[in-house]
Formats: C-alpha cells, sequence, structure tokens
C-alpha cells in the first residue's frame, strides 16, 4: 500500500491505550494496558503490534494523531508542577471565594474544593485595568523584577499571569513575562490572555493555572514520546487531539496543554458524529464507557453540543459549581467514575457504592490476578456470563472468575449477606443506574427527551452495558459500530485540524460598531487561522463566526452562530433576530423592553471534514446460528438465563441475532439482552433495537 495512506490515532485511557492504524480501506487495532510511568511505552507497544498486523515498518507511518486523559488525571490527582500565580493588587483570593453559588443549597457542612493553588503560592502586583481596556495604574517594572527575585527563590518551574481586565489589554501581563523570561529564563510562563482571553476572573485565573500546572508535565511527556517514536523510525508528524473535537500541533498542544483535558472524550463524540453522519440520524446520545469513566454526550444534527466552559474533578457528582473551571472551547459532555475498573464498597447506610475510584491497569479488577482485592465492574461482568475468561483481549490475557468472585464476596456479600452472583447483579445494576442517571440529567439540562434519541455506543466496556442503559432510558435504538473498543482513537483520524479563538469585548447591541466589529473578526479569524496552519499549510479553511449574547442584567449568555455574510456585515437588526430566535428556541419566549449585549466573540477555523457515506438499511434478514452458548445474567429478567454466543467477525450484513445473545470481538463484547435483538448493517455496524410486542 502506498507510504501516504497509513494513519496513526493513539488514545490512553486509564487502564487501556487503544492504537489504531489505518491505511485505505484497512484498519488494524489493539489495546494494551496503559503504562502510568512512562505512558510512551504503551505506545510504542501498540504501535508495534498494529504494524505487526498490518505487515508494514513503522516508518511507513505518516500521520500520528493522539489523545490523551493525562492532564485530566494531573488535575484530578493535583500531580502538577510546582506553580506560582501572578495577580492584580486585592484579587489574590479569587480562586478561593470562587462565585456565590452554592452547588448544594441545603447543606450546611458544604465543603468548597480546594484551589489548584494554595494562598502562599499566589501573588500580586499593583496594576489596574479598567473595564474599557484603559490603564487605570501603571505597572512598575521594578515591583517585577523584585517579585522575579522572590520566585526565583522559593523554586517553581511554572508561573500563571492572570491581571483583571487583561482580555481587553495584556500590556502588563506582557510585561510581566518578558521579564521573567530574561530573568528565570527556564520557568515555563502562561498568559490569561493567551489562554482564555475571556471576561469572569474565577474561570479565567483558573484555567490558566491549570494551564501553567499541567504545562512541564505535558512538555515532558511530549518531548519524550516524539524522541522514542523517532528512535523507533516513525519520523511523521505528531498532532493533538483537543477538547473543541479538532486537531492541533504538538508546539500548540506543549504551549497550551489545558487545551488537552478533555481531547479523549472529544475524539469519542467526533466518532459518534460521523457515524450519525452515515446514518442520517438526528437526535443521537453519545454513550463512551471505558476502563476508568463513561462519558455521555448530546449530538444534535451531527453537530456534539459545545460549551465554552467546563468542570474537571467533581467533588460531588452531577453538581455544577463542584469541580475545578476550565474556561476553553469544549464538547459539552458530562463524565462519571464509571468504567471498567471502577471498584465498588459497602458504605455506611450498607449501600453499595461504585466508583468514582479506578483499579485502573496498576494493578487493575481484582480477576486481573495483578494484585487487586477489591472488586471492579469487570470482575461483576466476568461473573454474570457476559466476558469469557479464556478470551479477553482477544485471548491476550486471561481473567480468573475465582479472584472476581472472592472480591466480590469479601468487598459486597459479607457485609449484606449476599452470594457472588448476587453481589455482582448489584455491582453492575448501581453503576448502570449511576450513568442513566447521569444521561437523565443531561438531557434535562438541556431540554431534551431521550425516548426520541438513538444511542451510539463505544469504548471498551460500553457494549457490555449498553442495552440495559437503553432498557433504563427508554431508548429503543443503539447501535455498536465496527472498531467499537478503540472508538476514540477511530475519532482522531476523522477529525479535522481546526482551533477556536475567543475574545471578551463587551458591546451593547443598541451602540453596535460595525467597523470595531469587522476587526475583531478579522483579527480572530487570523488567530485561529494561523493555528491550523501550523499543521496544514496548504489545505482550505472554514471559518464559523459565533457570538455570545444576553439580556443587560443577565448573568449568562447564549451562542447565536453567524453565517460568514453576517459576520462580515454586522447589523444590529440582524442579529436581534437570531438572538431572539435562538432565545425563543430555548425558553419559550423573548423578554420586551431590554437591550442586549454581546459578551464574548468567538471563531473556529477548520479544515473541511471528509464526505461521509451513507449507509443504506438491510433488506434480507437471516436468522445467525450460533453453536456456542453460555450462562448470562439478564438484569431486565433479574435470573440466569442461556445466551447464545457468536462472533463478530462470523457475521454479514442482514445476519439477525435475538436475545438473550452475546456478540464477542477482540477489542470489546456486545451483550443482547431478552428484551432487545440485533441486526448488522451494511457497514458492519450492530444495530440493536427493542423487540416489538
Amino acid at each position: 500500500m502506498a507510504r501516504s495512506n497509513w494513519r496513526l490515532g493513539v488514545d490512553i485511557g486509564g487502564t487501556f491505550t487503544d492504537v489504531v492504524l489505518e491505511g485505505g480501506n484497512e484498519v488494524f487495532s489493539t489495546k494494551v494496558l496503559t503504562t502510568y510511568d512512562a505512558p510512551e511505552n504503551a505506545i510504542l507497544d501498540g504501535l508495534s503490534q498494529v504494524c505487526g498486523k498490518a505487515h508494514i515498518n513503522p516508518a511507513e507511518i505518516t500521520q500520528i494523531i493522539h489523545g490523551t486523559t493525562l492532564a485530566t488525571n494531573a488535575l484530578i490527582e493535583r500531580r502538577g508542577a510546582r506553580t506560582a500565580l501572578i495577580t492584580t493588587e486585592g484579587f489574590r483570593d479569587v480562586i478561593e471565594m470562587r462565585t456565590e453559588s452554592r452547588f448544594e443549597q441545603y447543606d450546611l457542612n458544604l465543603t468548597l474544593p480546594e484551589p489548584l493553588l494554595p494562598r502562599q503560592r499566589r501573588y500580586t502586583l499593583r496594576e489596574r485595568v479598567g473595564a474599557d481596556g484603559d490603564v487605570l495604574v501603571a505597572l512598575d517594572r521594578n515591583d517585577i523584577e523584585s517579585l522575579a527575585d522572590e520566585l526565583a527563590l522559593a523554586g517553581y518551574d511554572s508561573v500563571a499571569i492572570g491581571f483583571l481586565h487583561s482580555y481587553l489589554n495584556p500590556a502588563h501581563e506582557r510585561m510581566v513575562r518578558d521579564v521573567l523570561s530574561r530573568k528565570l529564563p527556564d520557568m515555563m510562563v502562561s498568559l490569561s490572555s493567551d489562554v482564555s482571553p475571556q471576561m469572569r476572573e474565577y474561570e479565567r485565573f483558573n484555567t490558566t493555572i491549570a494551564n501553567a500546572y499541567i504545562k512541564p508535565l505535558m512538555k515532558s511527556y511530549l518531548d519524550r514520546l516524539a524522541d522514542r517514536l523517532e528512535n523507533a523510525g516513525t519520523t511523521c508528524p505528531i498532532f493533538l487531539m483537543h477538547s473543541g473535537g479538532g486537531i492541533i500541533s504538538l508546539a500548540s498542544a506543549a504551549e497550551f496543554p489545558v487545551r488537552l483535558v478533555e481531547s479523549g472524550p472529544a475524539g469519542g463524540a467526533v466518532f459518534a458524529a460521523t457515524l450519525a453522519s452515515q446514518y442520517g440520524l438526528t437526535k443521537v446520545l453519545s454513550f463512551d464507557m471505558g476502563g476508568t469513566t463513561a462519558k455521555i454526550c448530546l449530538i444534535k444534527n451531527q453537530m456534539p453540543k459545545t460549551a465554552r466552559v467546563f468542570e474537571v474533578a467533581r467533588s460531588y457528582r452531577f453538581k455544577k459549581g463542584s469541580g475545578m473551571p476550565i474556561s476553553i472551547p469544549v464538547i459539552d459532555m458530562v463524565e462519571i467514575g464509571a468504567g471498567g475498573g471502577s471498584l465498588a464498597h459497602v458504605d455506611k447506610l450498607r449501600q453499595i457504592r461504585v466508583g468514582p475510584e479506578s483499579a485502573g491497569s496498576e494493578p487493575g479488577p481484582a480477576c486481573y490476578g495483578r494484585g487487586g482485592v477489591r472488586p471492579a465492574v469487570t470482575d461483576a461482568d466476568l461473573v454474570l456470563g457476559k466476558l469469557d475468561p479464556d478470551n479477553f483481549a482477544g485471548g491476550s490475557m486471561g481473567l480468573s472468575v475465582a479472584d472476581a468472585k472472592t472480591a466480590l464476596i469479601e468487598t459486597l456479600g459479607q457485609p449484606l449477606d449476599m452470594d457472588a452472583v448476587t453481589a455482582a447483579f448489584g455491582l453492575a445494576e448501581v453503576v448502570d443506574e449511576n450513568m442513566a442517571n447521569a444521561a437523565r440529567v443531561h438531557a434535562v439540562e438541556n431540554g431534551e427527551d431521550l425516548a426520541e434519541y438513538t444511542m451510539i455506543a463505544f469504548g471498551g466496556a460500553a457494549p457490555l452495558h449498553a442495552a440495559r442503559l437503553c432498557e433504563k432510558l427508554g431508548i429503543s435504538r443503539c447501535l455498536i459500530p465496527k472498531g467499537a473498543g478503540v472508538g476514540s482513537a477511530i475519532g482522531f483520524l476523522r477529525a479535522p485540524f481546526s482551533f477556536e479563538a475567543n475574545r471578551s469585548v463587551y458591546m451593547r447591541l443598541s451602540d453596535l460598531s460595525p467597523v470595531t466589529v469587522q476587526g475583531l473578526f478579522a483579527e480572530l479569524e487570523a488567530e485561529a487561522t494561523g493555528f491550523v496552519r501550523s499543521c496544514d499549510a496548504t489545505a482550505a479553511i472554514q471559518a464559523e463566526h459565533k457570538i455570545y449574547m444576553r439580556y443587560v442584567g443577565q448573568g449568562w449568555e447564549i451562542p447565536v452562530n453567524l453565517t460568514a455574510a453576517q459576520a462580515a456585515n454586522p447589523d444590529a437588526e440582524t442579529y436581534l433576530k437570531l438572538f431572539e430566535a435562538d432565545y425563543t428556541r430555548l425558553f419559550g419566549r423573548v423578554v420586551d423592553g431590554l437591550d442586549i449585549e454581546i459578551t464574548v466573540w468567538s471563531v473556529n477555523a477548520a479544515t473541511p471534514t471528509a464526505t461521509v457515506t451513507q449507509v443504506h438499511p438491510v433488506t434480507e434478514l437471516v436468522a445467525a446460528e450460533s453453536p456456542d452458548q453460555r450462562q448470562m445474567f439478564d438484569a431486565a429478567l433479574g435470573h440466569m438465563t442461556t445466551a447464545q454466543v457468536t462472533a463478530r467477525r462470523g457475521l454479514g450484513p442482514g445476519d439477525r441475532v435475538c436475545g438473550p445473545a452475546i456478540i464477542t470481538e477482540d477489542e470489546t463484547t456486545i451483550i443482547i439482552p431478552a428484551s432487545r435483538r440485533a441486526t448488522v448493517q451494511n457497514d458492519g455496524t450492530v444495530d440493536i433495537e427493542r423487540v416489538p410486542t
């Protein structure tokens, strides 16, 4: 095959590292256990395996696209660099004071999450920029010099700089950067005017701190990865998936690692959106369940829902405001600690609780035989008959049913007087209900009825649990695409090069200045296009324009999309009609008598995505034959039942499998309960639907 056709997608998860090699119409994939101390080791191992399957040399790969949870995990586990914050005098405690919101209004003992940096690592300088960008108090260079000496003595590795209203006038931030770069050349610097040039100090400061906190870690990792790949003979460009669903260069990722925080899940959303386009689906619930977490995303009209702010490490499950806000463009999804490695325990009320703590890959679930003693979701799935202990991960590793049962009985069975199967049932039902609740909350927050949606499930553990979630959520159809076990890595290969540039510039609609708006959009488009050009110097680039609008006096704004013509020719009346249409769609009516203001301007530059081929439904159905059977627990029935076992590679278009059934493949296993039946579509997707009554 021609050298130019081989592309590699790599997704590092909390338990497994997924590697996909694609060339022409051929796809080769593998899953290897994530190596925490040196994540690049797992990538090199997976690279060797898929190149062996394809019978190619690593030097023949011409592009690598990588996504990782390393940035997210570093923030959650607080394993970042020794970092300092420099901010405006009087604003030292913004990240600790947070906002006035209480995510548990009636909890008198509410404990707020600790800020990423303690107070002694937060420094101030006397300066002030006004809300219009004018300098009110000039910054004294001598003060910066003195502070630089203090930072040097403290031994910081990285520093975040966030001044009041610097998104309008970054001169003071840049002055501090220049002095620090001269006096402390080895210290990494992150400016809020570069990382997140948007209003709201708490979110902006926190995002800049997060970027500075993980910057040394991520740069070290990315440099090691590039060196190891080059030593292995792979000299092609390396790109990173960012949280907004696009691809950026290695250099951009090293400079703005906070944009990688949701890179893996973003790839999964792109994967699901691509399949939605192939099937012409307008309402899709993307369900991605791996070894550590489960991610749920709403996709409407083949586009994942996006946001400007999201939270990492929520201390109260599902509670907005209980986590660490990150103010960057991101695909909007809910993520919970529910994966194959999520651990179970019995709480003080004698209730089974699952997650967010995970066994990961070291030691892994008890059934891995690597020293784990507490039961994980994978242990429950094994005892319930959903997994074959001799053919897990394509037969690359065996599972111990005895170890799984021992862990279930000792941790859950003995305290609750249950046998191993009942304990496994309880564990599985709790984790499934946790995920179903997350989906319900996400749907309600967005005003959606999940009964109208089709689920697309992927990730190593999702096909094991997807049908049960559909039963709980009232969803009648679920698609399990080919390569579902490594869906996020495949999604990386479908994503465009893209970058979204945002900036806060306050403007009332009644005072709209077309010249100012045109200049602002031109600057943002140049910034976003520059990032894309660093990845591809010649490709066509499409620019999408967006403004965030609200009524005067409201606390939050809504996004309003503009056409290229509407951005190039700003008109207050046109913007008013667009805002009122979107506001009515969201809230049912407009508010008369109030002026409207624009707070944030946005341009997303992206290369065109490939045209997808529509999948036509099969017309001839054949009952698939299966010589193999095994006992499997059906949660809806509440007991063990005999399930036919079929290998996915032996099924062709039109083959139908009626539940209870198990469809096996190397990277995952698909469970078909008695309430469902599955049909293989023309592209190999397993189409699961409710059995008509």
